[in-house]
Parts: structure tokens; C-alpha cells; sequence
């Protein structure tokens, strides 16, 4: 597992709500438990820190390390779409954004592609991409992010044609592809989750072995938002089985998550101040409440 991809999965779903920020020993202790080593962790932040990720702040000998606003925005995004409940409904709207970035700021055009294709984007043509969904905030963020008001043109139109807009879809995005993808999502972690459940119902399972495994599991799942684009139900074919992996997802994070935090606590509480904790409780998580009839489908 990438070691900058595992630290962002640390901080959405652990140090975000601790204050937002750790001290490097304690990062450190905490990817110990996937196998990363300490140069390769220090390596991997101090990249996130010049890619304008996160901020370093030194107290004493000791160097503490947060979200910048960028970091924090970009935690949130991730967040708000791993553990969305219920589907958007479609106003009948397509997004358009149609960039013309000369050449010479050719790797400033990789980059907006890829930032377009992670908020949900899909290339209809090398230089066009549209979306279903309402990402106007998240286009003018990038717009200035990258300042490139000069290259691009944003619009919000319908489609008349001719072609249906399942077909508009199918150009721009390949579902059987993600389809497959959710597929062995759910081939492998139904098995895992019955296996972890026992396990947790006969007690013998440690508090570090759930943190373990709740972090693979929303960092496994967390690639998702890189393909998959969360189109509106009325744009999802009928067999579409990512209602089905999100619901695995939910619950088998549900069974993980007290005995985890309590794992996160125990490290983060030497050499950081846990009294920062936010008035945020893992059991009023919309993923704990039993909001089941709020999945799209139901």
C-alpha cells in the first residue's frame, strides 16, 4: 500500500477528528502496523508538505504535522462521498468544462485531468469533460487552484441528442469495468467481514487488529472515488452492484469501528493532545445509526 495514499486515509478517517494534527512519532507508530518504515513515512509527508497537502509545525524537537485548507477540502470531498447514504437526484443538467492549455503547460494539463477525473469528471472528447452531478464549487476551486481562468470554459446545458443520454454516459465513463471492479470488491470482503464478525462476537479479536483492518477496508474502498463517478440513479444501469458493495462497506466498517478508535486513541494519546478530539462520537456516524433505509434503492 502507497505510503502518501495510506497517511490520507489516516487523516480522513482518524486524525480529522482529533484536532487535525499529529506528531510525526505517532504517524509513525501507526504505519508501523501496515509495514511502512519511518524514512519512507517521513519521505512521503515531507512530499505532501511541498505539494501544499499539509503544514508542518514544530514545538520543541518534536515536529507535528496538519491539514493545510487544500488538505482539509480535499478529507472532506472524500469523506462526504465514501460514506454517502443516498444518491443526489438528477436535475437534468450536464457540467461541461472545455480547457485549452498550451503545451508548454503540459504537465498543468495532466494535473487538471486528473483532479477532473477524481471529482467525478468524465472525457467526452480529449478536451471536454462533462458531469451529471452539481460540481460547480468544486470547478471554480480548481480554477483557482491551479490559475487557469485564462484556458478553460465552464457551462451548464442539456442534451438534446441525438443520442440518449445512457449512450452520453457510456462514451465518457466504463461501467461494466467499474461494475467488475465492485464485483471483487464484494468477493473479497463478504468473506472477510463474516470472518471478522465471528471473530468479534467470540472475542478474539484485538483492538489493533480492527484498526488494521478498518483502514484497509476505507483504503481499499477509497479507490473507488477515483472511477467510480457517482452518477444519479437514473443514469446507473439495472444491474449496478455499487449500492450493493457500499452496503457491505458500511456495515463491515460498523463492526470495526469502536474497537479501531480505541486502538487510534491509545497511540495518538503520547505525544499529542487527545483533549482536541472534536465533539465527534463514532456511534453518531450516519454509518452507525441505522440510517439502512436511506440507501439508494430501498
Amino acid at each position: 500500500m502507497n505510503t502518501r495514499s495510506m497517511i490520507f486515509t489516516l487523516y480522513g478517517d482518524y486524525i480529522h477528528h482529533y484536532g487535525g494534527e499529529i506528531w510525526i512519532g505517532s504517524l509513525i507508530r501507526l504505519l508501523e502496523e501496515f509495514g511502512h518504515n519511518a524514512q519512507a513515512i517521513r519521505a512521503a509527508i515531507s512530499r505532501m508538505s511541498k505539494q501544499g497537502w499539509v503544514e508542518a509545525n514544530k514545538v520543541g524537537n518534536k515536529s507535528y504535522y496538519s491539514l493545510t485548507p487544500q488538505g482539509q477540502k480535499r478529507i472532506e470531498e472524500a469523506a462526504t462521498r465514501i460514506f454517502k447514504l443516498k444518491s443526489s437526484k438528477w436535475d437534468g443538467q450536464w457540467r461541461m468544462l472545455i480547457y485549452s492549455i498550451p503545451e508548454e503547460k503540459r504537465n498543468l494539463r495532466d494535473e487538471l485531468r486528473k483532479e477532473l477525473t477524481w471529482s467525478g469528471f468524465g472525457s467526452l472528447t480529449f478536451s471536454c469533460y462533462i458531469s451529471p452531478n452539481p460540481l460547480e464549487e468544486q470547478v471554480q476551486a480548481l480554477v483557482k487552484r491551479y490559475d487557469i481562468e485564462p484556458y478553460v470554459d465552464f457551462f451548464t446545458s442539456d442534451y438534446i441528442g441525438p443520442h440518449a443520454n445512457h449512450d452520453l454516459v457510456q462514451r465518457c465513463w466504463d461501467l461494466n469495468e467499474i461494475n467488475e471492479r465492485y464485483q471483487s470488491f464484494i468477493d473479497v470482503y463478504s468473506n472477510k467481514y463474516v470472518i471478522d464478525r465471528n471473530k468479534l462476537e467470540k472475542e478474539d479479536m484485538t483492538d489493533g487488529e480492527c484498526f488494521v483492518e478498518r483502514t484497509k477496508l476505507i483504503h481499499e474502498y477509497r479507490k473507488f472515488l477515483f472511477i467510480d463517478p457517482g452518477l444519479p440513479e437514473e443514469l446507473l444501469p439495472k444491474d449496478w452492484l455499487g449500492d450493493h458493495a457500499a452496503a457491505l462497506f458500511r456495515d463491515y466498517y460498523q463492526i470495526l469501528a469502536q474497537p479501531a478508535s480505541r486502538f487510534f486513541e491509545q497511540v495518538f494519546q503520547e505525544g499529542n493532545e487527545l483533549d482536541k478530539k472534536a465533539s465527534y462520537n463514532v456511534m453518531e456516524h450516519p454509518l452507525m445509526v441505522g440510517e439502512t433505509e436511506s440507501r439508494r434503492g430501498e
